[in-house]
């Protein structure tokens, strides 16, 4: 079984900046690629960023400019740096691992923004 584990979470204003951690227990290498997603109470669950094994990141148009995602494949670890924090961004933060045929999710951590 793979665990992710995620840390970073917690209580910062609008404007502030935060650095989301995520550790899985196994290697990267082989994983299609790794993301961070966040759901809002009362909202679905929603891409927020995500970095192939090659590479190439995809960001939701919300966080565009704003959130920087990156992986070490040798402390297999993908990070989220968020900036410029909005009200908005308060959600839980999950990481997700994706191989070919089996994914894998944290169990969030809480990122709350005060205005």
């Amino acid at each position: 079984q793979v665990h992710l584990v995620e840390s970073g979470g917690g209580l910062v204003q609008a404007g502030g900046s935060l650095r989301l951690s995520c550790a899985a227990s196994t290697s990267i290498l082989s994983a299609k690629g790794m993301g961070w997603y966040r759901q809002a109470p009362g909202k679905q669950r929603e891409l927020v960023a995500v970095i192939t094994s090659g590479g190439i990141t995809n960001y939701a148009d919300s966080v565009k400019g704003r959130f920087t995602i990156s992986r070490d494949d040798a402390k297999s670890a993908v990070y989220l740096q968020m900036s410029s924090l909005k009200p908005e961004d308060t959600a839980v933060y999950y990481c997700h691992l994706e191989y070919i045929v089996e994914s894998y999710w944290g169990q969030g951590t809480q990122v709350t923004v005060s205005s």
